[in-house]
């Protein structure tokens, strides 16, 4: 599998505040939503390449992917239909730092960049940010009453490694219950 090269620690800290690219196109069956990139993955230029993080596994192990992808293979998932954005777009250390305006501002700019891609679902990875960002304070992990310019909403927990609640296998069970929710609507079923 291919990895990012490695950044030496100087180069992930000069990456504070910079951006990763969204990897997306109109119609796609799901958006992934992250927090905001990590420092690491700024550095490298790929969405969820710090070692540790779970996201590449997760959807391996849900069934949205062949086989276990590396974070430059990130373009493959736009042939599968799927898609990878943030809620906030500068890159953080952790997503501690955001404040609450950056939140709702992000998800200001989010809701408008949903609206104009129009994915099926629109996948929140991580329910704290979500809960900031769309004033959201009861929702839970799984599909949201509401949606989102027309794209139904989805929350899952954050992918990071720094992110203890969930097992390894526990995150392939939430990612293989979108994908059921995905292939239902593709089929013309309910989610």
């Amino acid at each position: 599998m291919n990895q990012p090269w490695k950044p030496s620690r100087e180069q992930v800290q000069a990456s504070y505040g910079k951006t990763v690219p969204d990897l997306i196109l109109p119609g796609l069956k799901i958006l992934f939503s992250g927090i905001n990139p990590s420092l690491y993955s700024a550095a490298v230029g790929y969405h969820f390449a710090r070692p540790g993080n779970r996201f590449w596994p997760a959807l391996h192990g849900g069934g949205l992917t062949p086989r276990l992808f590396s974070p430059v293979e990130g373009e493959l998932l736009l042939k599968l239909g799927y898609g990878i954005t943030n809620l906030v777009d500068r890159s953080t250390t952790s997503a501690d730092e955001l404040s609450e305006d950056e939140f709702v501002i992000g998800g200001q700019l989010l809701e408008a960049k949903i609206r104009r891609y129009l994915p099926r679902i629109v996948a929140f990875l991580g329910i704290t940010a979500y809960r900031s960002a769309f004033d959201r304070p009861r929702a839970s992990i799984g599909p949201q009453t509401e949606s989102i310019g027309g794209s139904l909403v989805w929350v899952l927990p954050n992918p990071s490694g720094l992110n203890a609640h969930y097992r390894p296998i526990d995150l392939a069970r939430l990612f293989e219950e979108l994908r059921k929710a995905a292939e239902n609507l593709e089929n013309g079923s309910q989610a």
